[in-house]
């Protein structure tokens, strides 16, 4: 591949960030369709029609390039973009972008034309003349006679209005403000919101950076006509990211979570929107913190030259190309929504984001262990591990290998998380740390939706619990227990299955990169002095590589340990990776305790990964009696 300017930026600077962006919007100018209204990427599809997903391709890029263009810098390709919505939005002319149906992605991608318009009129809206701009608010305006869906997509059409309002064409204020007390709706506290009505509990990063408190405050800074309501977001922000900022490492990685992961930098956006939206940061976060927060994420995605295509545009997936990680209304154009991290380039020069020096990560102020209540989410930052513990949340539709995306017990920002490549054996059901069990050993189940799941605070620290049915005739109860001090890289897990049926059961650590540092073959078997390969004995399994080390130790049961091969492709940070997993069956009529100790040290962390692994946790006392009294 050839040298990218993106990935060999270094990302010090306002500029850096300005030449970033160009980089992204460069290697699209080749693929406007004749009149400039539509891009078109690649050959994929999606769930809605092809004239939507290249929409979708001219649309994403403009969060960058209003930014840019707002916060003064020129781009003379920007005339495309304006010459893309003079003809899309002519009913008259042949790439006409069309009339709106309900549920229409057209509406998700009226969101950043709206903002652009907003924030950038001068090189979009002004030099249009009357005729352009009526067709510009008509097209627009045809939000406000469709029906949406009750997620947040409801931010799409508040946007497409504040475009209107924000250059004095009509718009619906009516739309806005019933709109926006319907969204309020969705905010259960401490900042979170669901994706929908409180029904719902799924509050991954569309709560934060892909959408809602990201829309909140660009909301603050637009809608100076509801300044209370802006100031209101302002306050959910300084509660919202005292947990938020837990879902980044110090290298600048953050925890892969949820579906849309394609989107990749955009999980950093809400950085840069503090900024934008002028958020008076709460202790320990300062604007040098939040810069860091930023740039650093920009500086890890920038190792991974994988995420674009040989002519510079990005592919789909997260740190490769990766179509099995994907959903249905992923287009080629569609991780172009990462975009949504330049905003803070609409900041001039002089603001405290860009003038204060960059400071580290906050380790020293931040608890080595935290529980986000209202996620359900229990963080850990100790060992050099920054991962999440989870359980209750789950996807409202059945979104692809939501079961992976939302069930699994933990989530490394180290280690990715993976997803299954086809519906038989372990190899294509890939299923890392997940408790997966089959009645055929062809066909396996995992947790994906709980029937209660809480916090509960047991020996001074905080334990996930969760009930949890793949059949209707086995249940299993989980216990998800962070590091302690003194055994910082492991986790405890343990399980109470109750089986009316025979099962197998596979329960798997983190997956790891599974091949050998000088020659790229499979690794082989961990010898004495090795520093790389795998380990399968009674009751453990163990995989160390370039990538770290990874294993898991059963304290309580009778399990063997085998390293499973997952299928190629079924990870979003490596390609080939293995899985340490402990394997049994249970007869029926069995209830069994499992109690797995989960190893983690991630390449570079401190320690050595032998004397780690020598020291395996006991099963605390709190755990012991809950055991002997179920």
């Amino acid at each position: 591949m050839k040298s990218n300017p993106f990935t060999t930026n270094p990302y010090l600077t306002r500029p850096d960030l300005q030449n970033a962006c160009i980089s992204l919007l460069n290697p699209l100018l080749p693929h406007f369709s004749a009149h400039n209204t539509r891009i078109r990427i690649g050959s994929s599809t999606t769930r809605f029609d092809e004239d939507a997903a290249q929409i979708e391709g001219y649309a994403r890029p403009l969060w960058g390039l209003a930014a840019l263009l707002a916060g003064g810098a020129s781009y003379e390709a920007a005339r495309l973009w304006r010459e893309g919505l003079i003809h899309g939005t002519d009913p008259s002319h042949p790439e006409y972008w069309g009339a709106l149906d309900d549920l229409d992605q057209r509406m998700v991608e009226m969101c950043p034309i709206g903002f652009a318009l907003a924030v950038a009129p001068g090189e979009l809206w002004d030099p249009l003349t009357e005729e352009q701009r009526g067709n510009v608010a008509r097209w627009l305006g045809l939000i406000n006679g469709r029906e949406m869906p009750n997620t947040n997509w409801l931010w799409f059409r508040v946007f497409a209005n504040l475009g209107l309002r924000r250059n004095g064409a009509p718009y619906s204020l009516d739309r806005i403000e019933a709109d926006m007390d319907h969204l309020d709706t969705f905010h259960v506290g401490g900042g979170w919101s669901n994706d929908g009505p409180k029904t719902h509990h799924q509050m991954d990063y569309y709560a934060g950076s892909f959408a809602i408190m990201f829309l909140q405050l660009l909301y603050a800074r637009l809608a100076d006509f509801d300044a209370p309501r802006g100031e209101r977001y302002r306050d959910r922000a300084r509660m919202f990211v005292g947990d938020f900022v837990h879902y980044f490492a110090e290298d600048g990685s953050s925890i892969p979570y949820g579906r849309s992961m394609t989107y990749r930098f955009a999980m950093a956006s809400v950085w840069g929107a503090l900024a934008v939206a002028d958020v008076e940061l709460p202790s320990p976060l300062t604007w040098g913190v939040v810069k860091g927060l930023l740039l650093r994420h920009f500086r890890w995605w920038a190792q991974h030259r994988d995420i674009f295509h040989a002519d510079g545009t990005l592919t789909l997936g997260y740190t490769y190309a990766n179509m099995y990680l994907t959903e249905n209304y992923n287009s080629p154009g569609s991780p172009y929504w990462c975009c949504l991290s330049f905003v803070p380039l609409m900041l001039p020069e002089t603001h405290p984001f860009w003038t204060a020096p960059e400071e580290p990560y906050p380790t020293a102020q931040l608890a080595p262990v935290a529980a986000l209540h209202y996620p359900k989410h229990i963080v850990s930052h100790r060992g050099g591990h920054t991962f999440l513990l989870s359980s209750g949340q789950a996807c409202h539709y059945a979104v692809k290998a939501t079961q992976a995306k939302y069930g699994k017990f933990a989530y490394s920002a180290s280690f990715g998380y993976s997803v299954p490549t086809g519906g038989y054996e372990l190899e294509q059901f890939a299923p890392d740390s997940m408790l997966a069990l089959s009645d055929d050993g062809e066909v396996w189940r995992t947790r994906r939706v709980t029937l209660d799941a809480r916090i509960e605070m047991l020996d001074g620290g905080p334990v996930l619990v969760s009930s949890w049915k793949p059949w209707a005739d086995v249940e299993v109860q989980s216990y998800l227990v962070p590091p302690a001090e003194g055994t910082e890289n492991w986790h405890l897990r343990a399980h109470r299955v109750s089986t009316s049926r025979q099962v197998k059961s596979s329960e798997g650590a983190f997956a790891i990169y599974g091949c050998r540092r000088k020659c790229g073959r499979f690794l082989g078997e961990l010898g004495e002095n090795g520093d790389e390969g795998t380990l399968q004995q009674d009751g453990r399994a163990l995989t160390v590589s370039q990538a770290g080390a990874v294993g898991i130790v059963e304290l309580k049961s009778q399990r063997s340990g085998r390293v499973v091969m997952a299928d190629p492709n079924s990870n979003l940070m490596h390609g080939r990776t293995v899985l340490p997993s402990l394997q049994t069956d249970l007869q029926a009529g069995e209830v069994r305790w499992f109690v797995a100790a989960v190893f983690a040290l991630p390449a570079g962390a401190p320690g050595d990964w032998r004397e780690k692994w020598a020291n395996v946790p006991a099963i605390p006392a709190w755990l012991e009696t809950v055991m002997r009294s179920a």
